[in-house]
C-alpha cells in the first residue's frame, strides 16, 4: 500500500488518480496514524515551500514522516515541492526544509521566464531502479520557479536544462524525488510511478535506457 500524503497544500488527488490508473493500491494519508503501515510514501506538492512546511507541521506529519522514512527506511518519493522541502533550506520564503538531503533550493535567474512551465528533457546521471526500462530522451512536465542544489553530486539522479543545468531528480538511500510532476508526465510519468511501486528502497543497479 502506498500512502499519498494529503496536507492541504498538495496535489494528492491527482497522484491517487495516476496510481489507480496503474492498479496500484494506494490511499490518502492526512493523519500520522495513516502512515504507520504504509509500505511506500509519496509526498506531492504544488505552491510554495513555506506553505508546504507549515501545513505538514500543522498536520502533525513531520515527525511521523521522519520516523517512517529515516527511521524505518520506507521507500519515499517526493514530487515537485515534495522534492524541494527535502533539502536544508529554500530561498522561497527563506524557510528551513526537512533536511533529509543536504543542500539548498534556489530561484531561477530573473533573466529566465519564471516559472518554467511545460515539457522539458530529463537526463539520468546514474543507474537507478526508478528508471527501469523508461526510454530516453525522457520529456516530463515542469512547473517550477526554484530548483534544488544538492551538496553532494551523488544525490543527483537526473538533470534538466533551463538556463542552467539543474537537478530534476534527487536520490539518497530510500529517498527519491522528482522536480517534475510525474503524475502529469504521460506514460513516462506513469512508468516511473510503477517502478516506484516495486522499488525496495535500495539504489540497485538498473541501468537507464539511453
Amino acid at each position: 500500500m502506498i500512502a499519498v500524503v494529503d496536507y492541504r497544500a498538495g496535489n494528492a488527488p491527482s497522484v491517487i488518480f495516476a496510481l489507480e490508473r496503474l492498479g496500484i493500491p494506494c490511499r490518502l494519508a492526512s493523519r500520522p496514524d495513516q502512515l504507520e503501515h504504509a509500505e511506500r510514501i509519496i509526498l506531492p506538492g504544488v505552491g510554495a515551500a513555506r506553505a508546504t512546511i507549515d501545513s505538514l507541521r500543522d498536520s502533525g506529519l513531520v515527525e511521523p514522516l521522519s520516523e517512517r522514512v529515516l527511521g524505518a527506511g520506507v521507500p519515499f518519493l517526493g514530487i515537485c515541492i515534495g522534492l524541494q522541502v527535502l533539502f536544508d533550506h529554500s530561498e522561497e520564503g527563506d524557510v528551513e526544509g526537512l533536511g533529509w538531503i543536504p543542500g539548498q533550493v534556489r530561484r531561477f535567474a530573473d533573466t529566465l521566464r519564471v516559472p518554467q512551465i511545460g515539457w522539458n528533457a530529463v537526463q539520468p546521471t546514474q543507474p537507478h531502479p526508478l528508471w527501469g526500462d523508461v526510454a530516453q530522451p525522457a520529456y516530463c512536465y515542469f512547473v517550477n520557479s526554484y530548483y534544488a542544489v544538492p551538496a553532494d553530486s551523488s544525490d543527483v539522479l537526473a538533470t534538466t536544462e533551463y538556463g542552467i543545468e539543474f537537478c530534476s531528480m534527487a536520490v539518497r538511500a530510500n529517498i527519491a524525488a522528482t522536480q517534475f510532476h510525474a503524475e502529469k508526465s504521460g506514460q513516462l510519468g506513469l512508468a516511473l510511478l510503477a517502478n516506484f511501486a516495486v522499488w525496495d528502497g535500495r539504489t540497485g543497479a538498473t541501468s537507464p535506457s539511453c
